[in-house]
């Protein structure tokens, strides 16, 4: 990951960047109890539930913005009926068995994103209006097999603020080295239409001036490799690293608002297993 020049680092605990840290955070908090498991007889518990506390870093690419550092809560709940972790909830509908080692789950989910801003959050966001964060909803279906895990979900913006829809599409496999520690590697890419990059990356003509020239967003897909690691410290107490990189798409990289082609971020937290 390239090192980012930017001013003195600031601590922010604003609703954008709590939603966006707990939704970064979502892949790790399934994870974990996952791994934790105890067996049973079916080899999936009934219910799972966990508590933890982490610290996200991350770099958006809005010009002049400053790198953030969080401290975020987590939460994880499921069962076989609804699974909640962090601010998205999925109602599980009935799965596909396909063979013993494959097997198809199909969820509707629903979450709360924090792709808003201020005018207040960087200088070239003064004079912009306020771009509003909001509830999407969508589809979520995944593959499970011994070769890679695969996960399409599609969502819209319900709250009619962006008026967007994203589609994504990621693939991950985990390695287990003895009892207690797992190795996540993943690649996904994430399709964002004209709409949402528009409200969170254009210009409207009211908005322009010297050195932002007004600006129509343009659709694009983004692409993210990372990489999460987990470590057992037993049942119940484990520890987590996620390491994370995104390609920007040409649409969001020539905004007069960015001046990077990537965003990157590093999370590092701990987590208790109840049950």
């Amino acid at each position: 990951m390239r090192p980012s020049l930017v001013s003195p680092a600031r601590f922010q605990t604003n609703t954008f960047s709590l939603a966006r840290a707990s939704a970064l955070a979502t892949a790790l908090i399934c994870s974990v109890p996952a791994f934790a498991e105890e067996p049973a007889g079916d080899g999936h518990s009934e219910t799972s539930w966990s508590l933890g506390v982490g610290v996200i870093s991350e770099q958006k690419p809005y010009t002049g913005i400053d790198r953030e550092y969080m401290p975020l809560p987590l939460i994880q709940f499921e069962n076989k009926y609804v699974h909640i972790f962090g601010p998205q909830i999925g109602l599980k509908l009935p799965g596909l068995d396909i063979s013993d080692s494959q097997r198809l789950d199909f969820s509707i989910v629903g979450k709360y994103d924090g792709s808003g801003y201020k005018a207040k959050d960087a200088p070239i966001l003064d004079g912009m209006s306020k771009r509003k964060s909001g509830f999407w909803a969508g589809a979520e279906a995944e593959w499970k097999n011994d070769v890679v895990d695969v996960k399409a979900t599609w969502l819209a913006d319900v709250s009619g603020n962006s008026k967007g829809q994203t589609f994504s599409l990621g693939l991950e496999r985990s390695w287990h080295f003895g009892g207690s520690m797992m190795l996540t590697p993943r690649v996904e890419a994430t399709w964002y239409d004209k709409k949402y990059v528009d409200y969170y990356f254009g210009v409207r003509d009211s908005e322009a001036r010297a050195g932002r020239s007004a600006y129509t967003g343009k659709a694009g897909t983004a692409i993210e490799v990372g990489v999460r690691g987990v470590y057992l410290f037993d049942q119940r107490h484990s520890m987590f690293l996620d390491v994370g990189i995104s390609s920007l798409p040409k649409g969001i990289k020539d905004s007069p608002l960015v001046d990077r082609s990537t965003e990157n971020r590093v999370m590092l937290g701990y987590m208790y297993r109840f049950r």
